[in-house]
């Protein structure tokens, strides 16, 4: 027998050690096991990331939509929109840099609220778009036509140290999310 009795000594095996059971949980048995399987632990659910925002996706407010945003075939895509004013008449240099702006405050909150969202625009090669709008009143309407369906907007309100005036909404970000929805807001405006 491989174990014995409190009163019984452990038996020999054929190959002459004693291997009781008690002898397998000795210390310097075990203990390496238990780090090598809090190592791997750590590294599975790290490989995992997506498991732990579920909960946080569902308690944002306004943001449940955003799941049917990322496409389920691989033959949809995920693109941006930057929808820049025309009556501030603003310069070349200054448009681009009011879209860097916007793209890279949309990417910051996604971040941190849609991070598989971004995962699955940045695989697509995080296509971006720019249009233009008329006005501030125009643009005010399609960030409300893109939250009213779930698309994530972003607004740069500049700091006016250049050609506008302080406060002043240059870009408006909307996506990503797919070609289909961005399209049904943004679809009929011009490219810049």
């Amino acid at each position: 027998m491989w174990w014995a009795s409190s009163t019984e000594k452990p038996q020999k095996r054929e190959g002459g050690r004693g291997e009781g059971l008690s002898e397998s949980f000795r210390p310097e048995n075990f203990i390496p096991g238990i780090v090598i399987g809090f190592i791997l632990g750590f590294f599975l659910d790290l490989s995992n990331p997506t498991k732990n925002y579920a909960k946080k996706k569902n308690s944002l407010p306004g943001k449940s939509q955003l799941r049917s945003l990322v496409p389920n075939s691989a033959d949809q895509d995920l693109k941006m929109v930057l929808v820049v004013r025309q009556d501030l008449k603003m310069g070349q240099g200054k448009i681009a840099s009011q879209c860097a702006h916007a793209a890279t405050g949309m990417y910051a909150e996604l971040m941190q609220s849609h991070p598989s969202l971004l995962r699955k625009w940045e695989e697509n090669g995080q296509p971006k778009i720019v249009i233009t709008c008329k006005n501030q009143l125009e643009m005010n309407k399609l960030k409300e036509a893109a939250e009213d369906i779930g698309l994530p907007s972003f607004v740069v309100s500049d700091a006016g140290r250049t050609q506008v005036l302080a406060g002043s909404n240059t870009v408006l970000a909307i996506g990503p999310g797919s070609r289909a929805l961005v399209d049904s807001v943004t679809g009929k405006l011009r490219l810049l």
